[in-house]
Parts: C-alpha cells; sequence; structure tokens
C-alpha cells in the first residue's frame, strides 16, 4: 500500500492516510480510511482511479457525507473525494450545468437569482450534484430526473461517458449509478424562466418548514428511512411510538422521526442497532418493512 501512496503523492496534491471519516460525515461517525483522496481536477481524478485499478485496490466516492454512514472500523482500500476544482457552475439561457462536487442547496439558490425555476425542490437537499443525481434526490413532489439532461460521469476504467437522463434509468431514489461504478463530475439541468421573487418565496418557505421540522442544529444525515409505497416513513416511526428512543448517543429525534441524530458520542453500531429496532418494530406493527436510504459504507 505504501508504495501505491507514494505513487498518488506524485500525482494528486491531497492525499492522506488513515483519514477518520468522523470528519467528513455530517453524522460526525465513522472510522480511518485507508487512503483519503482529494481530487481538484479531472487529470487528478483519472489517475487516481486507473493507479487504484492498476492495483487492485477498492475505492468508494463520498461528497459532503450526509445520507451516509460509515462503520466504525473504517474503510479498507480508497475514498476519493471531488476538490474545489469540480465545484464550478454557469449558465446558459435556461441551461445550468454544475461540477459533481457543487452544493445542491446553492444551486437551488443561484439558479433562482437567475430567474430559472425547477430547482425549488432541492433547496433542502444537503449533498453534492454527483450524488444528487447518484441518489435521484427529491424533496415537495419533484426530483432530479425531472430537470436532469444529461451528466458526464467517470466510470472506473478512466473512461469518460455522457449519459442522457433516460440512459439513466432513474425511478425513486434510485439511478443506474448505483449498479455501474462511476463518479459524476458534471451534470446538466434544463429549466424555465419563472419569477425571481415567487422562486426566492418558495424557497424561503420550504427553509422555513426544515428549520421548524428537522433536527439541523444536530448531527444528522438527514432522512434514514426511504417512503414505502403509499406511506410516510416519519409516520409509521411516530405512530409506533418510537421518537425519542436511544441507542447509545443515537437517538430518534423528537422533532422528526425519520432522523436519527447524534447526540454527542453515538457509533456507526449504535446508529445500526437503532435502525434495526425501528424496523423490527414497525415490521411488527404494521407488516411493513422498512428499507434504509441512508449509504452504508465500510468494514464490518
Amino acid at each position: 500500500m505504501q508504495e501505491v501512496i507514494k505513487e498518488l503523492k506524485a500525482h494528486i496534491k491531497d492525499v492522506r492516510e488513515n483519514e477518520p471519516m468522523s470528519r467528513h460525515t455530517t453524522w460526525k461517525i465513522g472510522g480511518p480510511a485507508d487512503v483519503f483522496i482529494v481530487a481538484d481536477t479531472k487529470e487528478e481524478l483519472v489517475h487516481a482511479l486507473r493507479t487504484l485499478s492498476e492495483h487492485q485496490i477498492p475505492w468508494t466516492q463520498l461528497g459532503r457525507g450526509s445520507n451516509t454512514l460509515v462503520s466504525d472500523r473504517g474503510i479498507r482500500g480508497a475514498v476519493l473525494k471531488l476538490g474545489k476544482g469540480f465545484e464550478q457552475i454557469r449558465f446558459e439561457d435556461c441551461i445550468v450545468i454544475a461540477g459533481g462536487a457543487y452544493s445542491f442547496i446553492k444551486l437551488s439558490v443561484m439558479a433562482g437569482k437567475q430567474g430559472l425555476t425547477g430547482l425549488e425542490f432541492s433547496g433542502g437537499i444537503p449533498g453534492t450534484v454527483g450524488g444528487a443525481v447518484y441518489m435521484n434526490a427529491g424533496a415537495h413532489g419533484s426530483d432530479v430526473s425531472r430537470i436532469l439532461q444529461s451528466a458526464e460521469v467517470l466510470l472506473e476504467t478512466g473512461e469518460f461517458v455522457n449519459y442522457d437522463a433516460e440512459e439513466l434509468d432513474f425511478s425513486y431514489r434510485h439511478s443506474r449509478l448505483q449498479q455501474t461504478r462511476g463518479i459524476v463530475t458534471e451534470a446538466v439541468f434544463r429549466l424555465k424562466h419563472g419569477d425571481r421573487k415567487e422562486i426566492a418565496a418558495t424557497l424561503a418557505s420550504y427553509k422555513d418548514r426544515r428549520l421548524r421540522t428537522q433536527p439541523l442544529q444536530l448531527a444528522c444525515a438527514g432522512s434514514v428511512f426511504r417512503n414505502p409505497e403509499g406511506h410516510h416513513a416519519a409516520k409509521l416511526v411516530e405512530e409506533a411510538g418510537l421518537k425519542g428512543l436511544r441507542c447509545g448517543g443515537a437517538e430518534i429525534s423528537t422533532l422528526h422521526s425519520n432522523f436519527i441524530v447524534n447526540t454527542g458520542n453515538a457509533t456507526a453500531e449504535d446508529v445500526l442497532t437503532l435502525i434495526e429496532r425501528i424496523r423490527a418494530i414497525v415490521k411488527q406493527k404494521y407488516g411493513i418493512e422498512l428499507e434504509t436510504e441512508v449509504l452504508l459504507m465500510g468494514e464490518r
């Protein structure tokens, strides 16, 4: 591994060994990654993927660390993160082109300032553009699939490909990228002209609602469970009387029952144990299997 790290450091500025993932996840949970690589350019990213592939070192990608639970033992192999070079944005009439590392929340704000509508739903989704495409992120009755025109993806072979929206096989919180190994480096969204004041008002109302109903002042990862067809996960958890249930330092939020918060010293095992308790109780009471929306990473 040391030879590989030496090779990576020769071509990439930011390569770290045994980097704690708790520094990079919104849950503030996670053991160390063997190698943590921040690629600022496409050249650095291609070099990283080819080097890791050549030496058969497993890798995973991390965005802003929301919607992610890293195990206490950490991640064997490498973690790739897109750096500031992938945070660019530009507008061409109704088209917005954003780098894979660009903030999805900020994207909605910037589009609104341009008088473009269609991205308001993303105002409360705390991830990157790349992560939003990967998960087909959505809220308020809309999602990425409705506005995405195409995405540039770097495959693990080191080859860049462009997928249009249809090729990404979008469905509820799903895209083909969950089966095809690759990294979204850029996304193209097609929006519509709208009224700046109306867009700003919508974003403000969503933000106000979020602040009132979600425990954003605490370390959390967003919604833990997908909504089963015909149901709301939060309502099922709340009606099961589980608000405030704790396991170690992990607690079901008393503000929003589809959020699990880190009260200060939670481990990944605390969160996983709590998740399984919730699933078991909801299944027993309602016969419904809750599926997690959170991505699980690392050695178990």
